[in-house]
């Protein structure tokens, strides 16, 4: 069967050139599996090259699935659940339930149940790719020339590999402030395999890891200190919600440390010291580095097929995926465009659908909908009010609305709902919602689809709620709280 490749807008069929591969994946995390199981079902001959796998992540440990399957996403979701138990606990005394004695939590058990479903599930993933007709193969893959990829074992052997078409879906790597005693931190990759559960927990970050982190082992039992450097956690984010989450992070019980960051750390008898800019001192059995990310496009040897890379080591892309490598392309983690595993999908299938299927489709990155999995949770789509505002040219009208949910008006739970829109007040279109509360991811999901079909206040206002849910609120909020004028852009350094 021929197969039909677009490249620079010309179909061509494949098999005229002495190749081994139509496609060669390097990488085999959520936007690699994607990847090459699309162009295999338009009829590529496709290879995908993958690390063996480990629960923790190294210069020859990876695994099938990625980060998000095996130490991201899933794991860190099945310790939230387990985290959760303790306030629905906590909550259960006034719905009528007497539970006497103590209750005791076994992290090596939840530990043993998670490790067995990131088996299962890179297991899976490569179930998909034999399926699909992938040959997967282990090693580390690097560039030699743009049609060549060297895959390197442990042991020193290499094999190489041609192919028409490259894609590069690497990923990304946790890093570590550069501070005495940064060799006693660890990263997240560590913290979803420890031994023991620390009963003393510091986290460095204000980002999705630090506060979901920080939520876990809270949840667990443990002290925790949050530090991060500016007077909210989670920039980037509305800087409404960011004051609700911080507001819901210490009725938890975590100890925030706002405009704060670590200068040492050192071994005692009693666990690790930690000194703070401030010149504060505590001592704890963990310290978690969640202060971002970077690509994971070192070992690559991506200058030897002429791919660029910006300051941070993020590999330049067009609209289309394309590096500046006309056949080498790049999706997920490793471009720094919007570093969600759902992105990578969508980036990965656009591209398969580009090369292979004869059509080109370009990554839509707007309207993304995302959550923090913190206790509860926060999630979001579209602008934030301080984007918004940005970007309107004329008022945004911004509806809020907070609540005790009917849960906590029984358990006597000191912890709001918080919902907001954010509507041109020109067009009445919708441009942003967001809500921190339970179930928080279940609701905006189907609300980002409305925002994607570009849904106005007036649908919302039409369309009959759920009685009695939460999600109810997105369509009965009828006043606007506050009317903003892009003349009067909040500026923040929050």
């Amino acid at each position: 069967m021929a197969r039909k490749m677009l490249v620079d807008g010309e179909a061509a069929v494949a098999g005229a050139d002495s190749y081994d591969y139509d496609l060669f994946v390097i990488g085999a995390g959520s936007g690699g599996v994607r990847g090459s199981r699309t162009a295999a079902s338009f009829g590529a001959k496709v290879a995908i090259c993958e690390l063996p796998f480990h629960p923790i992540s190294s210069e020859w440990l990876g695994g099938h699935g990625g980060t998000c399957v095996i130490r991201g996403c899933v794991p860190k979701k099945i310790l939230v659940y387990g985290a959760s138990f303790r306030g629905e606990f906590e909550d259960s005394e006034n719905f009528g339930w007497e539970i006497n004695g103590d209750i005791n939590f076994n992290w090596k058990k939840l530990l043993e149940n998670k490790t067995k479903e990131i088996v299962r599930l890179n297991g899976v993933y490569q179930r998909i790719l034999s399926s699909a007709g992938v040959t997967m193969i282990e090693g580390a893959g690097s560039l030699v020339d743009a049609h060549t990829v060297e895959v390197s074992q442990p042991d020193g052997s290499k094999q190489r590999y041609t192919a028409k078409h490259i894609l590069i879906a690497t990923g990304s790597r946790a890093q570590r402030v550069n501070i005495p005693g940064k060799e006693l931190a660890i990263t997240s990759d560590e913290a979803l395999s420890l031994e023991e559960l620390p009963k003393r927990a510091v986290i460095l970050g204000g980002g999705y890891i630090a506060v979901e982190f920080a939520s876990i082992w809270r949840g667990m039992g443990a002290e925790v200190d949050l530090f991060y450097r500016r007077e909210l956690p989670l920039r980037g984010f509305d800087d409404e919600m960011r004051a609700v989450v911080a507001s819901n992070l210490e009725g938890r019980g975590i100890k925030l440390h706002p405009r704060t960051n670590l200068s040492e750390l050192s071994k005692t008898a009693d666990g690790i010291k930690v000194v703070t800019d401030k010149g504060e001192e505590l001592i704890a059995d963990v310290v978690l580095f969640a202060t971002g990310r970077t690509p994971n496009s070192q070992r690559l040897n991506l200058q030897a097929a002429g791919v660029e890379v910006d300051q941070i080591g993020a590999i330049k892309v067009d609209e289309y995926s394309r590096t500046s490598a006309p056949n080498v392309w790049a999706v997920g983690d490793v471009t720094n465009r919007v570093n969600l595993t759902p992105v990578a999908l969508m980036e990965a299938t656009c591209f398969a659908k580009t090369v292979f299927g004869g059509q080109q489709v370009k990554p839509d990155h707007r309207d993304v909908p995302c959550a923090v999995f913190s206790i509860p949770p926060l999630s979001v789509v579209g602008l934030s009010e301080q984007e918004a505002v940005e970007e309107a040219k004329g008022d945004i009208l911004v509806f809020t609305s907070s609540f005790n949910p009917m849960k906590n008006s029984i358990s006597k739970r000191q912890e709001k709902t918080i919902m907001k829109l954010l509507v041109d007040a020109d067009t009445d279109k919708v441009l942003g919602a967001s809500m921190c509360g339970p179930d928080a991811p279940e609701i905006i999901q189907g609300i980002a689809i409305a925002i994607k079909c570009g849904a106005t206040k007036a649908n919302f206002d039409s369309t009959v709620g759920i009685h009695p849910s939460a999600a109810e609120e997105f369509v009965t909020m009828r006043t606007a709280t506050r009317r903003v004028s892009p003349a009067s852009k909040p500026k923040t350094s929050l």
